[in-house]
């Protein structure tokens, strides 16, 4: 489903669509250039290797003119000790030229709707706080939770789509979703 959204401070249209498969190479050189080439070593990236986005949850910004400006993907991970199912936001990533614009909330609004409508039950993610707070993430109920590699404790947030769904959750998180037979930079969804 397509969206359209007006940014008043920046006034582009910019387009909020899932993912194509022409968009794969226009996403990579983004995460690239917003991310740097230290991004395929995070944790969080450990956990999307060789896994698809879950099924209707990977986005891609488009200005007017057609170009990719921003993207987000969300990925089915579980945690180990409760069995808890919940999704991994990220990366969530903008044009460099464009920061400030707004993409980025506006990819984040469509991920939160999507993922609400879609049924699941909460958002983690690995991020700063000032930034995510706006969008209910917080640490609150990511106490008992763990990245599978090294990470800033402080920046493991989360958000509860349905009151509650992360009570009782601990552990690490795991890749639960769909297994993908090419690299992932080579998959859209």
């Amino acid at each position: 489903m397509e969206r359209a959204y007006f940014q008043p401070a920046f006034e582009p249209q910019i387009t909020i669509a899932c993912e194509l498969p022409a968009d794969i190479a226009a996403r990579e050189a983004l995460l690239d250039r917003a991310m740097g080439p230290k991004r395929r070593r995070k944790s969080s990236e450990k956990l999307r290797r060789g896994r698809l986005p879950s099924a209707g949850l990977a986005f891609a910004a488009h200005d007017a003119d057609g170009s990719l400006v921003g993207t987000v993907r969300l990925w089915d991970v579980r945690l180990s000790e409760s069995g808890t199912h919940a999704l991994l936001l990220g990366p969530l990533a903008v044009d460099p030229s464009l920061k400030g614009a707004g993409i980025g909330s506006l990819l984040m609004q469509r991920a939160i709707e999507a993922a609400t409508e879609l049924g699941h039950g909460s958002i983690i993610l690995v991020g700063d706080e000032p930034y995510y707070a706006r969008f209910g993430f917080s640490s609150e109920k990511t106490a008992a939770l763990a990245m599978p590699g090294p990470y800033e404790r402080h920046r493991l947030l989360a958000l509860e789509l349905v009151t509650q769904s992360l009570d009782g959750a601990c552990g690490t998180l795991k890749a639960s979703g769909r297994k993908c037979k090419f690299s992932q930079s080579s998959v859209a969804v």
